[in-house]
């Protein structure tokens, strides 16, 4: 019998951290491995226990791998009613407070055994091969996926020398992309172009949001009323989230939207100052720590306000849609997915931020087609990833020339793949040298795993 597909999903964080990066991948390995005809391992970073405290909410830490595992398995479970079919691995990871994210510690390629590295699907590839030293990923694996899940740019632009830096690190996302990746998808076009990438929305929602929307849509064909509140966002509490457009959106028309008292939900290190600044400003807000988007206290709502622009597709907005909420968000590349979906309204000015939210306030939601709450799933977004990034690829070697041809011709792939590995040589050079390493902005002695965390990881370590 012919050996089943096996796709390694590379991801850069994991629950209980409530992001982006650790629950889409979550769910593209549990719908990956759910007709049992691949063999699917997600791959997600170990923290040792100071760096857990600092990343896990509600002081949630865990003494071994086992644990955490055991922890991100019921969580999948209780939300998809599915058993997991695939496999869980760690690797060695630190928490960068500065750049507030995972990095990979040593090579993160020796997770997964020779023998059965196939395809490898890196979620945030920029971020994993940064300051990759190890085995080269296409020579590793036989196709390398990216999914380009963060606007890297955006949010540096808003530092310190912002421009400058978002112009070095286009080109070092484009450079390491290039070396590692056979192909790059771009969750939408708010991302910067990347060699050999392709756009598209290979991200779903959880189930339960599906079945909160029909719930509601069933109280709506009943004749009820089935939203009893007003308007809300929900988000990280960080003012690149948002925080800071909305506040001016809210600021600027006060008299306009005088019947709107508006409900934030989040945590994050700019909480304290969006409080003062919303305080100071005499805005009608009231803010609330942050929760699962699934709680049933958001249910009621009837209109999810983002403003956000560094999304580059905003989960909560699609999980809004998902519940039958009225979705008003900026015309921005970050949403173009969600154009198609009668209860997405977009402003493009603040008096069309005005005037599509008293409109939403005033009426009541479009019930969702049967194919657009089809869009919104899982299976939808898996059956997008698997055609975009071409699972069944077959790489056939071509022929090589003739000797006397070889002499005579150089072919433009030829030239290509010197070049590019002239590149990673480079790259792989340069990220083996400690000193170099920091000066990009790596965390100190991140070459390999320490002590600590070669016993959690069960990894022999250096001298032993």
């Amino acid at each position: 019998m012919a050996r089943k597909q096996h796709i390694a999903i590379f991801t850069t964080a994991s629950l209980p951290w409530m992001t982006g990066t650790a629950v889409n991948p979550l769910f593209r390995a549990a719908y990956l491995a759910k007709e049992g005809d691949r063999e699917v391992s997600l791959v997600i970073p170990w923290l040792s226990i100071k760096d857990q405290e600092l990343v896990y909410p509600n002081k949630i830490t865990f003494k071994i791998p086992l644990e955490q595992e055991a922890f991100v398995r019921k969580w999948l479970e209780e939300r998809t009613g599915m058993v997991s079919r695939f496999n869980i691995s760690f690797y060695a990871g630190k928490f960068s407070k500065e750049k507030r994210s995972i990095l990979p510690v040593g090579d993160i390629t020796e997770t997964i055994p020779d023998e059965v590295a196939d395809i490898a699907v890196l979620e945030e590839p920029e971020h994993l091969t940064w300051y990759h030293h190890g085995k080269r990923w296409k020579v590793k694996f036989r196709r390398v996926i990216g999914v380009v899940h963060t606007n890297y740019l955006a949010y540096v632009k808003r530092e310190k020398n912002g421009l400058i830096q978002a112009f070095l690190l286009k080109h070092v996302n484009a450079w390491v992309i290039d070396i590692y990746c056979h192909k790059v998808v771009r969750l939408s076009a708010a991302t910067q172009d990347l060699p050999r990438s392709i756009i598209c929305n290979v991200h779903g929602v959880n189930p339960k949001f599906l079945e909160v929307g029909k719930y509601k849509q069933e109280q709506q064909q009943r004749g009820e009323q089935a939203f009893r509140k007003g308007a809300y966002y929900i988000g990280k509490m960080i003012w690149s989230k948002g925080y800071s457009e909305l506040l001016q959106l809210l600021s600027e028309n006060q008299d306009e939207l005088s019947a709107l008292q508006m409900e934030l939900y989040g945590n994050g290190e700019d909480s304290d100052q969006v409080r003062e600044s919303a305080k100071k400003l005499e805005l009608d807000i009231r803010i609330y720590p942050g929760r699962d988007h699934v709680d049933p206290i958001f249910h009621e709502y009837k209109v999810f306000i983002n403003p956000s622009t560094t999304d580059v597709v905003c989960t909560t907005t699609a999980e809004a849609l998902a519940m039958g909420k009225i979705v008003i968000c900026a015309n921005h590349p970050s949403n173009d997915f969600f154009k198609r979906f009668p209860n997405c309204h977009m402003y493009n000015t603040g008096d069309e931020f005005v005037k599509l939210t008293l409109k939403a306030l005033a009426e009541e939601p479009v019930p969702l087609t049967d194919e657009l709450r089809h869009e919104l799933s899982w299976e939808a977004a898996t059956e997008r990833f698997v055609r975009v990034a071409e699972l069944d690829f077959a790489v056939s070697e071509k022929p090589l020339p003739s000797a006397s041809q070889r002499f005579m011709y150089i072919s433009s792939d030829e030239v290509r793949k010197n070049i590019e590995e002239a590149s990673a040589i480079i790259h792989h050079t340069v990220s083996g040298i400690e000193a170099a390493r920091c000066a990009f902005g790596a965390i100190p002695k991140t070459l390999r795993p320490d002590e600590q965390q070669c016993r959690e990881l069960g990894l022999a370590f250096p001298g032993q």
